[in-house]
């Protein structure tokens, strides 16, 4: 045998080699191979750590370090929004799990259940807090009379909820436990395209559910939410999420909860390798707001933008390719007032690039009324920097007032005082408007309905709301509230028990 038969006898069985353990390390779902040192050798996936040493691929510790902290949610709707009263109401609830707009976008949902019997939906929830704070989706929570959380070791509680924002679809639950394991938050502005993640939940009823995938973008917005200042800067991953999955956790290879598992993009309302998680900065910003004020509190520009692209570049003279393009100002605009004018395109927040108009919002979300930021724009080729003091969505510096009180958790209620001009049109002194139900005692407890004015509790007039829940604090079993509603004829009453 020549030299040269055996150089390419050498070569063909490196090559043999080289194929037969990529096709095994494929199956096992893995990057690469490092290296091979013989035909024998025990194959190993490698990695490299952020200080570029090679370091084993394993998701074992990621998921003992987090599966504790995923929760399985039940919403269960009972009540047929009735009032306790001869005059009926139509009865015309939306279900909180259903597709979302359109034919390819869907928040993870159950099935709908007959009319006639409760309806029961079933979703995930991160614990963030060893005293029982669980973050969640909103449409997990929405319309729901009554909510049940079980842990990873089976224990399950009654939840309240402590507050919600449609806006992101997250909400903020909470249970009475203490010493529960926790998933810390990371900064999502830190994941890269490309890096490993898993997602926690409870999927089509298989409970504590792990899968793996990598982040596939950022930034991405799907046109998912229809509130006015909807914030979407989704993070997407082709980990597998399917119903049921919505609220838990998409995490790093670290453990870090980088953000909550929201919807999917799927022809069929399953799998079809597309979910969507919202970053933990915004998740951070909403728990922390919440928890201080009771309400979000979302700083705005006050302008209608648009992601800039090389047709949109072309359209309009712009010398760049990426950013946010601003098409219009709203009423009271904060950006026009600061100096910003149509056709600018925004750049930079506080020195952040900003590529997109996810991007814009997903920064601006993270802000609140009266903070000041730095815009940087370019504006017919140049840059510009502006200092914008951000207002809130009603047109002014202030930060919403919503005073958290644990008593209105319990009953589930969102309260405030009517006005005078209502109270004369209605013929009373004063009330407390009932705006908004949660899950507590007064959905699972009786019907009432949304728009509500309570006038009295247990015979004693009610005038405002501080009255209200003064009274109910210092209550303990029974409690009858009297009232009426402004479109409606008659006299309602409500009973339930603290």
């Amino acid at each position: 045998m020549n030299f040269k038969s055996i150089v390419a006898s050498i070569l063909g069985m490196i090559l043999c080699i080289g194929v037969y353990h990529y096709t095994i390390s494929n199956r096992e779902n893995t990057i690469k191979i490092e290296h091979i040192t013989s035909p024998n050798g025990k194959s190993a996936v490698m990695t490299l750590d952020d200080d570029g040493k090679i370091k084993p691929l394993t998701f074992t510790n990621t998921v003992d370090n987090v599966l504790d902290a995923v929760v399985h949610i039940k919403n269960t709707q009972t009540s047929d929004a009735i009032p306790q009263n001869r005059n009926s109401i139509p009865r015309n609830l939306p279900d909180p799990f259903k597709e979302f707009f359109g034919p390819q976008y869907y928040r993870f949902d159950a099935p709908r259940q007959s009319p006639n019997r409760p309806r029961v939906g079933t979703g995930s929830g991160v614990i963030i807090n060893k005293d029982g704070y669980i973050v969640t989706n909103n449409h997990v929570v929405a319309d729901a009379d009554d909510l049940e959380v079980t842990l990873h070791d089976n224990r399950t509680y009654k939840a309240y909820v402590v507050g919600t924002d449609p806006s992101t679809d997250l909400a903020l639950l909470q249970i009475k436990a203490n010493n529960l394991p926790t998933v810390p938050m990371v900064n999502s502005e830190d994941i890269k395209i490309g890096e490993w993640v898993l997602a926690f939940g409870n999927p089509m009823g298989l409970n504590s559910t792990v899968t793996a995938g990598i982040v596939s973008a950022k930034g991405r917005n799907i046109n998912l939410l229809k509130e006015k200042f909807a914030v979407e800067s989704f993070i997407q991953t082709d980990a597998a999420i399917n119903p049921g999955n919505s609220g838990g956790a998409l995490v790093n290879l670290d453990g870090g909860l980088i953000g909550i598992n929201t919807a999917i993009a799927s022809p069929t309302g399953s799998y079809s390798g597309y979910g969507f998680a919202v970053p933990s900065n915004i998740v951070n910003k909403v728990v922390e707001d919440l928890l201080t004020y009771g309400v979000v509190q979302r700083g705005v520009l006050g302008v209608m933008i648009r992601s800039v692209d090389g047709n949109l570049a072309k359209d309009k003279n712009l010398s760049i390719n990426e950013g946010a393009y601003v098409d219009s100002f709203l009423v009271n605009s904060a950006a026009r007032k600061a100096g910003i004018e149509q056709g600018d395109v925004i750049t930079k927040v506080d020195g952040h690039m900003i590529k997109s108009s996810p991007d814009l919002q997903a920064t601006i979300a993270q802000y609140r009324p009266g903070d000041k930021i730095q815009i940087t724009v370019n504006r017919e080729g140049k840059d510009k920097d502006i200092d914008v003091t951000l207002i809130n969505t009603e047109g002014n510096l202030n930060l919403l007032e919503k005073e958290h009180k644990k008593v209105l958790s319990i009953i589930g209620a969102e309260l405030e005082d009517i006005d005078k001009s209502t109270a004369k049109k209605l013929d009373i002194e004063g009330g407390v408007k009932v705006n908004k139900l949660y899950a507590g005692k007064l959905k699972k407890h009786t019907n009432m309905k949304e728009g509500f004015i309570i006038t009295k509790m247990d015979g004693r007039s009610i005038t405002n709301r501080d009255e209200l829940i003064s009274r109910l604090e210092k209550k303990e079993g029974g409690v009858m509230f009297e009232g009426i509603y402004e479109y409606i004829p008659g006299e309602y009453y409500y009973a339930f028990g603290l």
